[in-house]
């Protein structure tokens, strides 16, 4: 998440919300988001609800989840989908914002 908030200017640029699901209850969740000084919104998954709609990936022997990165547009549909097999597998934030800046130039919504 530190990529994200690093750049977070750019991603407010092309009028994007990020919005962080995780697997901690809301107190350690909270603690995480204040440590890390991350200026997004975190929502606390613990019942994995989320992580089962959009089909995120939870693999024990590597950590737990396994990172996913979704680009859903403002009429809801899912634009781009990005799920990762190992916890360094992350897009490039360069990338996610090449597909923001083609989104928004289609303003089909």
């Amino acid at each position: 998440m530190a990529q994200l908030r690093d750049e977070y200017s750019l991603f407010e640029s092309q009028n994007a919300v990020i919005l962080v699901i995780g697997p901690e209850g809301r107190a350690a969740f909270a603690r995480y988001f204040e440590d890390n000084e991350l200026p997004f919104v975190g929502v606390p998954d613990p019942s994995h609800s989320v992580l089962k709609l959009y089909g995120q990936e939870v693999k024990l022997f590597k950590f737990g989840r396994m990172p996913a990165m979704v680009i859903v547009d403002p009429a809801g549909i899912v634009r781009f989908a990005h799920y990762g097999h190992e916890m360094s597998d992350i897009p490039k934030n360069q990338d996610v914002l090449d597909s923001l800046q083609a989104i928004n130039q289609e303003g089909s919504w």
